[in-house]
């Protein structure tokens, strides 16, 4: 049983952040902001307008869109490997 009974992408403050500091508004997204350099060169502050400025700019429906589709099939393609996008597989998994 789902967690959730459908998509909740208009009231959704998840997000989350890679090991090598990438920021994703959304489990679905295949973008990210880098948050690594900002918190390197300039600290903490800039780490947080960052993420202040950004997060209510967000415009992610993953789930939406992905729960309108026809047909849909995995997130990750058969022929494609984590070598193509090694992000891809946490971010369709949600960890």
């Amino acid at each position: 049983m789902a967690s959730k009974p459908g998509p909740f992408c208009a009231s959704c403050d998840r997000s989350r952040v890679t090991a090598d500091g990438h920021w994703f508004h959304c489990l679905y997204a295949r973008k990210g902001f880098d948050l690594r350099t900002p918190l390197r060169l300039q600290g903490k502050q800039a780490v947080q307008d960052l993420i202040a400025s950004e997060w209510p700019e967000r415009n992610d429906r993953g789930a939406e869109e992905r729960a309108q589709m026809a047909q849909r099939g995995p997130l990750q393609s058969p022929g494609r490997n984590a070598d193509d996008d090694p992000r891809l597989e946490m971010r369709s998994r949600g960890g």
